[in-house]
């Protein structure tokens, strides 16, 4: 049997947590993905998959041979790709992680037209806002918005956005409105869980850096519901301008402490160090970077 189309069979089984949904996404039959999994096991001689009615979970050795696994697809996948790039088409399935608000409000009116420029790329669109491995957990490309210094990674920037401290007229006119980062100590704060700074905002001043440590009512780890808790007048927010200009234009919310600027942050598209670049990645990259205005 072939090692590489079990190896596939194996982790597209992973990949959509049931074999039905993997017979599917790889055109077999059900039968033949439990039979390239089952002679996969009983060559190498050991169970990879738990399985019972409601699920199926990674042994430790399936968690151990899905990394291998994926390592060795990517390679030959590159491999193929790499003999074709003369050629410059894009094809396959491109896999791709975001943030989930950007994601939604930012890249999904794109993936339209990029399929009519690129009707041979399968898109495969994963939204989380952890920082995701993008070599162990076998993507193609991420989407991050960070302030990018030492990485492994490969990564072009798409835009900028900056983070913004405001919060709803409701609730400035009920508490108070801050005028130095200080003051935000006796404010109500809804922060931003996964921010690099933790509990620690920074600004740039009319004398320089500085930064201010918070002292949060309610944590979230996601941007949309810090956003909804500020427009509900439940506090101050720090959140990137992409979520929250809209807001901010119709008067729903307001920028506070202008004269202290926050960080300005990049999106950028990041892809793992290799030699070579695929053609389906470089046609994505290209793509946003031509269709983003310099800051969302």
């Amino acid at each position: 049997m072939d090692r590489l189309l079990e190896m596939q069979t194996f982790c597209t089984v992973v990949d959509e947590s049931s074999f039905v949904a993997a017979s599917e996404a790889m055109g077999m039959s059900k039968a033949a993905v439990s039979r390239y999994v089952g002679e996969l096991e009983s060559r190498l001689g050991v169970r990879l998959l738990h399985r019972t009615t409601r699920r199926l979970s990674l042994t430790a050795e399936g968690e151990v041979f899905y990394v291998r696994c994926r390592e060795l697809l990517a390679g030959v996948e590159e491999a193929e790709a790499e003999l074709t790039s003369r050629s410059g088409v894009a094809k396959g399935v491109l896999r791709i992680n975001a943030p989930v608000s950007f994601g939604i409000r930012h890249l999904a009116p794109l993936w339209g037209q990029f399929h009519s420029e690129y009707p041979n790329v399968e898109l495969n669109i994963d939204l989380s806002d952890r920082i995701v491995d993008i070599v162990e957990e076998g993507f193609d490309l991420a989407i991050r918005i960070a302030s990018l210094r030492n990485s492994t990674l490969v990564s072009r920037r798409l835009t900028t956005t900056r983070l913004v401290v405001c919060a709803s007229p409701e609730y400035l006119s009920a508490h108070g409105t801050p005028e130095h980062p200080g003051d935000l100590i006796h404010h109500k704060i809804v922060a931003y869980s996964n921010l690099a700074t933790g509990n620690d905002w920074h600004f740039d001043g009319p004398d320089g850096p500085l930064s201010t440590r918070i002292r949060p009512w309610m944590h979230a780890n996601n941007g949309e519901t810090c956003c909804a808790a500020a427009l509900a007048g439940q506090g101050v927010i720090h959140q990137p301008s992409f979520l929250v200009q809209d807001d901010l234009d119709a008067g729903r919310l307001v920028e506070l402490m202008p004269d202290y600027r926050s960080d300005e942050l990049g999106v950028y598209a990041v892809y793992p160090t290799r030699k070579f670049v695929t053609p389906k990645v470089r046609a994505l990259v290209d793509y946003l970077q031509s269709t983003f205005p310099d800051v969302v």
